[in-house]
């Protein structure tokens, strides 16, 4: 019987249309149901629509619809997109859904009858856009200190959760299960707010009827919360369906923002401690995005709308963008710029053109069919075995959640494998009438692509795809599996391919207009190596150097040495890998976010195995400094 995995998004609020963020994490979530698929879950990915509250009657009835009406309406818009950014959820649910209530509506029995679950009255504060009960000690200057609008004090009669019964239990489950809440620091966000102390929480209203009516006293509607976070019970047949709900409850991640993050942390889990049902295993809470370094507002009119996005760029290029750009946990920065870098330089000058040349080469020197791979000399081995360690840290940052990292150990793969087809040349070895040999390494970079491919699936599924087509090897089901990569050689020999199109076309963009200085003629003239005896550079010689800002954006030590650093560099229209001897003068976390001068038209060069595409500047002997600037520059400027 195969193992089950249960992933969730949150389910997302109908007052609001689709954005990065709700991408952002469904993307995600895919990712690993994708993942977990390939390799042999049952896997049950869900998503969905919060429907109920204040807001979303408020919204319905200023645009003349009633709220079921409105939330038809933006379901329809999340479903559309879902569809197209290529997920593959196995339920959506809706909190208006028959199927909920009844779950809702049992789950608020079960711990009525437990005593959890009293009838008194309400007075505080009470933030609507963000459906908060808040104390007066929360308030930041009388407003919520979350979407800092203004609040309203609300006295009503409300039924109570005895929340504050189990904040000790709380706390030992957290303290002896580590990973229970990731990434660390909300962790310790939530370990910190669970010490000062849990309140009852009110979990009934009264003033609006938009919403989940009380069991047995209907003047009551469910609060939104109590009623929302059962939506991930209902779906797996929680109350309905034992068998459904013994194979996937309890859910091993629950996928959210940070600003969620409290009620999935606290709320939920002290729910299902009253209903007597396990704890998820994991809730991870994520970053937020901002764009070009602004946060995103209705207002700048700077709000990222995914279709527009994949309507230019392409589904997978934004699906790739969102996993690799920034660390998952961590807040990240849109930009276009960033966005075509990544197309243009990962996508399309290291995956795309690997694949083109490879198939180019098969069917050049293989007639376009899959060699045997022949007896494998220690220069193929040394890919090999990159293979073999690719695929284990690829395997190890996706179990994770650590997307980038598996990107980046998969993108070390790639790059290896390009840098193989330089150094085995199978033109000369064709030239040389050395067939034996070219058979081998045409094998041996045709099964690394393979490889490749099956890792790529979770991120870029399309592009995958069409990579087993161009292969020849979609209808090889058993060498698509995760299982397959553990062994080298799963590319059957025979094997036909069919090069097709090119997977990324270079995205153009406006190019900055050089800024010519002309020195005037008779000046030049008069120059000779009496006038300047120092023998410089003519100006001229001085402008073929290309300086731009650059910024710091991840940053490694290189193993096996203590003087050089691997530094990912933005510099604007993409980012580059950048080798610097700078690791006695700093530590690796110190330089993120560091603007730094870097010069961009070097040639390439190999250092301890790793490729280094550019320079960063730095002065001193034994101890460097970096050469940086005062105040915010915008990666890509160029230095003059």
């Amino acid at each position: 019987m195969k193992e089950s995995f249960y992933i969730t998004t949150p389910i997302y609020y109908v007052n609001d249309v689709p954005h990065i963020g709700h991408a952002y994490t469904t993307v995600a979530a895919d990712v690993m149901a994708r993942y977990k698929r390939l390799a042999g879950y049952n896997v049950f990915f869900l998503t969905g629509s919060d429907e109920h509250g204040q807001k979303v009657e408020k919204a319905a009835l200023e645009n003349g619809k009633t709220p079921i009406q409105l939330a038809d309406k933006v379901v329809k818009r999340f479903i559309g997109l879902w569809k197209k950014l290529n997920i593959s959820h196995d339920d959506f649910i809706r909190t208006s859904q028959e199927r909920h209530k009844k779950t809702a509506q049992a789950l608020f029995n079960i711990v009525r009858e437990k005593g959890d679950i009293y009838l008194g009255e309400y007075e505080d504060w009470y933030c609507t856009p963000c459906e908060t009960f808040l104390t007066e000690k929360q308030l930041v200057d009388n407003r919520c200190p979350d979407c800092k609008r203004e609040v309203e004090l609300l006295k009503e009669e409300s039924y109570f959760f005895r929340m504050s019964a189990y904040g000790d239990r709380l706390l030992k489950h957290i303290e002896e299960n580590p990973d229970f809440i990731q990434p660390v620091s909300r962790r310790n966000e939530i370990i910190s707010f669970v010490k000062d102390g849990l309140r009852d929480l009110s979990i009934s209203r009264t003033t609006f009827k938009w919403g989940i009516p009380v069991p047995d006293n209907d003047e009551h509607v469910i609060y939104v919360w109590f009623d929302a976070l059962t939506n991930y019970l209902t779906a797996v047949g929680g109350f309905s369906d034992e068998e459904k709900f013994s194979t996937f409850w309890p859910a091993d991640i629950h996928l959210i923002g940070k600003d969620i993050l409290r009620f999935h942390a606290v709320y939920w889990p002290t729910f299902l401690m009253a209903a007597g049902l396990p704890l998820p295993k994991q809730v991870f809470a994520h970053g937020w995005w901002t764009v070009e370094g602004e946060k995103m507002s209705k207002s700048l009119g700077n709000v990222v709308d995914p279709y527009q996005v994949i309507d230019e760029y392409g589904v997978d290029q934004f699906r790739y963008f969102l996993m690799r750009e920034v660390t998952f946990g961590l807040d990240g920065d849109y930009s276009k710029s960033a966005l075509i870098g990544r197309i243009n330089s990962d996508l399309g000058n290291d995956l795309g053109n690997l694949l083109n040349r490879s198939l180019t080469m098969t069917e050049k020197y293989a007639n376009g069919i899959v060699p045997s791979g022949g007896q494998p000399i220690q220069e193929d081995m040394e890919l090999v075995e990159m293979a073999e360690k690719a695929v284990n840290e690829f395997n190890e940052s996706m179990n994770k959640l650590s997307f980038n990292r598996a990107l980046d150990h998969l993108w070390e793969l790639i790059r290896e494998t390009n840098r193989y087809i330089d150094h085995r040349a199978p033109w000369k070895l064709s030239k040389e009438g050395n067939a034996e040999r070219l058979k081998c390494v045409v094998y041996t970079f045709i099964e690394s692509l393979r490889q490749i491919s099956i890792m790529l699936y979770p991120f870029m599924p399309a592009t995958a795809e069409k990579m087993w087509d161009q292969l020849g090897i979609k209808e090889q089901k058993e060498a698509l599996t995760l299982s397959s990569l553990e062994k080298w050689g799963g590319l059957k020999s025979g094997t036909v391919v069919n090069k097709g199109a090119i997977l990324f076309p270079r995205v153009e963009t406006e190019k900055e207009a050089p800024t010519h200085h002309t020195e005037p003629k008779e000046e030049k003239s008069k120059k000779t190596k009496d006038s300047d005896p120092a023998g410089g550079i003519s100006f001229d010689d001085f402008m073929k150097v290309e300086l731009h800002v650059g910024v710091i954006k991840e940053a490694e030590k290189v193993p096996k040495s203590d003087k050089l650093l691997k530094l990912k560099v933005d510099i604007g229209r993409e980012r580059r890998q950048i080798v610097a001897g700078i690791g006695k003068s700093y530590e690796p976390e110190t330089l993120i976010g560091k603007q730094v001068a870097v010069v961009t038209n070097l040639k390439p060069a190999q250092l301890m195995g790793i490729e280094s595409q550019g320079m960063v500047l730095a002065a001193g002997e034994d101890e460097l400094k970096l050469v940086t600037f005062e105040g915010d520059m915008k990666a890509g400027t160029r230095i003059r």
